[in-house]
């Protein structure tokens, strides 16, 4: 079940990016809530894992690639609109294939990214990377950013049918407030997506030299 969530979550992801690239206003707003309901899914599929007790390796795994399947997506179609450079997908994008090609060598060894069998040993590292408050800081900042960003940059809807003017005006105030705002966020939640890899690469060793009989 809690797999099936994800793949509704990566599906939802599509359906609420394909609105975006639609020009509609109508559209934006449907988009900002499906994207609202996929981030309820990530948290969702967790608890629905423990409390069937579906909990395994593979579950493990498959949540790590749902989550960076519907971030990457999320910022490459923000960069193809050009809400952000593009520099952003491709950080992010070889931040994951870095840090997951590192976790698989450690799943190898019987090891998972997070819960019990963590390969995050050091207690400093586990905290920057698998601890809870980091990952729930780091989804709350995703969130945020990608919010802001499509609520920012929803078309101007002074011209569609069953909005008045009024409204549009009202939008149109906070609005560059609100582009800058998510400009802010997109800075920051790419700086902890950094931040939280590099502990990643740095408890890796442990795993590479296993192989060379050092640990």
């Amino acid at each position: 079940m809690a797999n099936l969530l994800t793949i509704l979550r990566m599906i939802l992801a599509v359906i609420a990016l394909e609105f975006l690239f639609s020009g509609r206003p109508d559209y934006s707003i449907a988009s900002v809530f499906l994207t609202l309901f996929v981030i309820v899914l990530d948290g969702l599929d967790g608890i629905v894992a423990r409390t069937l007790n579906e909990q395994s390796k593979f579950g493990s795994v498959f949540d790590i690639l749902g989550d960076r399947v519907v971030e990457n997506l999320y910022w490459i179609a923000f960069a193809v609109i050009g809400w952000v450079g593009a520099w952003v997908p491709m950080v992010v994008v070889a931040r994951g294939i870095l840090t997951d090609g590192f976790r698989s060598i450690a799943l190898s060894k019987g090891y998972t990214a997070f819960g019990e069998s963590t390969m995050m040993k050091n207690k400093f590292c586990h905290f920057l990377t698998a601890s809870r408050f980091s990952r729930a800081v780091y989804g709350i900042a995703k969130t945020l950013v990608f919010l802001i960003l499509i609520i920012a940059y929803i078309p101007n809807f002074e011209y569609y049918d069953g909005l008045s003017v009024d409204a549009f005006l009202r939008f149109a105030n906070i609005q560059p407030y609100l582009i800058t705002a998510a400009n802010i966020l997109v800075y920051i939640t790419v700086g902890m997506c950094i931040i939280r890899g590099i502990p990643v690469l740095i408890e890796s060793k442990r795993y590479l030299n296993e192989d060379k009989g050092e640990v």
